[in-house]
């Protein structure tokens, strides 16, 4: 049964049952032996809500008639508390860029309590954006309205496309202006302020058991792991060294469930230290990140990672894998044995290449993934596909529409992919052989399995979707945000809602990103500038 505001029931298990901080001062500072700080969220001006998710409302059981109300603005901007809400910020470190960087924490997120549904479920709601907390460092814990956008959008885009994720409550922008340096190149401007609630039912990151282990305070570290476990793993059973060391291995299988959704929809998440990871394999934290347009393994949205490119797209299960290793030394003096904790890093590995295989078999339409013939065909596939500059959605999707159950010339095969080049102009030659050849093998596989064109459309376009949210469109979005008009960003979640529908009342949105936002900012890479 769905409730008014002030009848949520929060439940705050995280304050309630792990150390506080004691300094209940607003100072930046380290802060040891605490799992948390207390904080309040810094008032605003002129809390406006842009739109919410009524979907989200539904999942903590709020009614979603009071999305419209004013009240419902101002706890989300961080002006009003509900009875029950106890709000905090997290302590925990991080490797950032490879480099262990010390205490990070909560620096622009204050989670304002866990809502208890009747269904039982919990729900952590974080407001990003709400101000200054004792992790801000020399920040000032605001956040713009179009990253701010971005993160709105993202959140629900992903768990639309089925990508483990956060998701997003609400958008609201707080007549403040902000002080921003968009390219780190001195000249900084203010920017609409504004503030997102982005809810999930843990917002617990690798980086909160390493900053406990990284000062030797093992038994802070095993009050985090005992209630991590209890409250979100208990299926493992009562904590215990045997447990421990399962719990890490189901970690490593979430976290590799999660990449694997990001390489089957092209998904880059441009800053994968390890503070930006979640326990529970949900993708967390959405700054620089973008989707495959030109399809480019190297490519990386985030332009602080634009010269060693570590996060670039084909480097996300690798980088994973470094920080689930990360991870495993943090708890290693709880397990008290390597192995256990290799186990799960070895099934990572594993998992990444024989799920990774199913999910491309998924993708071709492919009953199975058959390696001594399908490898080969994946293999020259990923190699075809930068011969020229080729949009990865609209390639498999219009794979899809390519026939075999009748004879097709060479030019026919083709036909259906010209809308993914950027240039088909370079679709010649040796280029052009290659693509139809691969085409031609691939014609044979799918006969193997004597689906019919209709079955094996259905099958691909249910994992390869028709609709993503490419930079250009959330910046056309923002654009139109910042002058008022919040119509784009209403659009862009009902569209978003449906990945996989044909919708052909948003066709204008299932093409290749157009010349001119190639090149533009925030269409195309993006600093972490919030």
């Amino acid at each position: 049964m769905s409730k008014k505001l002030e009848e949520l029931e929060f439940d705050n298990r995280f304050v309630d049952q792990l150390p506080a901080d004691p300094d209940l001062s607003n100072q930046q500072r380290q802060v040891s032996g605490a799992a948390y700080s207390r904080v309040l969220p810094t008032k605003v001006r002129q809390p406006n809500l842009i739109h919410a998710s009524s979907e989200v409302a539904e999942l903590i059981g709020l009614d979603s008639s009071e999305l419209a109300k004013d009240s419902f603005a101002d706890v989300f901007a961080g002006n009003k508390l509900l009875d029950g809400m106890d709000p905090f910020a997290m302590c925990y470190g991080g490797h950032q860029f490879g480099h262990w960087a010390g205490q990070l924490g909560d620096g622009r997120a204050i989670n304002l309590g866990e809502v208890k549904t009747s269904k039982g479920d919990h729900w952590t709601l974080q407001l990003k954006g709400a101000g200054p907390t004792p992790y801000s460092r020399t920040a000032d814990g605001l956040a713009v309205l179009r990253s701010s956008v971005r993160e709105f959008l993202c959140s629900e885009a992903m768990f639309h496309l089925g990508v483990p994720t956060t998701r997003a409550l609400s958008l609201v922008t707080t007549g403040e202006p902000v002080m921003r340096d968009m390219f780190y190149d001195g000249n900084a401007k203010h920017e609409p302020g504004a503030v997102v609630c982005r809810v999930a039912p843990s917002f617990v990151r690798f980086g909160n058991f390493q900053i406990f282990a990284s000062r030797g305070d093992e038994a802070n570290l095993k009050k985090l792991v005992d209630f991590t476990i209890e409250n979100d793993f208990s299926h493992l059973g009562s904590p215990s060294p045997e447990v421990y060391a399962k719990w890490f291995v189901e970690v490593c299988e979430r976290t590799c469930e999660m990449i694997l959704h990001w390489m089957r929809v092209g998904f880059v998440h441009g800053v994968m230290n390890t503070d930006n990871m979640s326990i529970l394999g949900l993708t967390i934290d959405y700054g620089p990140y973008g989707w495959l347009e030109g399809y480019d393994p190297g490519w990386t949205p985030n332009t602080t990672d634009a010269s060693g490119k570590r996060y670039r797209f084909g480097n996300q299960p690798l980088v994973a894998h470094w920080n689930l290793y990360q991870l495993g030394n943090a708890i290693m003096p709880l397990v008290n044995a390597a192995e256990p904790l290799q186990e799960g890093l070895e099934r990572y590995l594993a998992r990444i290449e024989s799920v990774g295989n199913e999910l491309m078999a998924a993708k071709l339409g492919l009953r199975e993934f058959v390696k001594e013939t399908d490898e080969a065909l994946k293999t020259e596939l990923f190699e075809i596909l930068v011969l020229t500059e080729t949009d990865m959605t609209i390639w498999y999707r219009n794979l899809a529409n390519v026939e075999f159950d009748v004879e097709k010339s060479d030019d026919e095969l083709l036909a259906p992919l010209l809308d993914s080049f950027y240039k088909p102009d370079e679709v010649t030659g040796e280029t052009r052989a290659r693509m139809i050849d691969w085409l031609k093998q691939y014609r044979d596989r799918v006969r193997v399995d004597s689906a019919t064109d209709q079955q094996r459309r259905e099958k691909m376009n249910a994992v390869n979707p028709k609709y993503v949210l490419r930079n250009y469109m959330a910046q056309l979005a923002i654009d139109k945000a910042e002058t008022g008009d919040n119509s784009l960003v209403v659009e862009l979640l009902e569209l978003l809602r449906r990945p996989y529908d044909e919708q052909p009342e948003f066709e204008k949105y299932f093409a290749r990103r157009p010349e001119w936002a190639r090149n533009r900012a925030g269409c195309s890479m993006l600093s972490c500038s919030s």
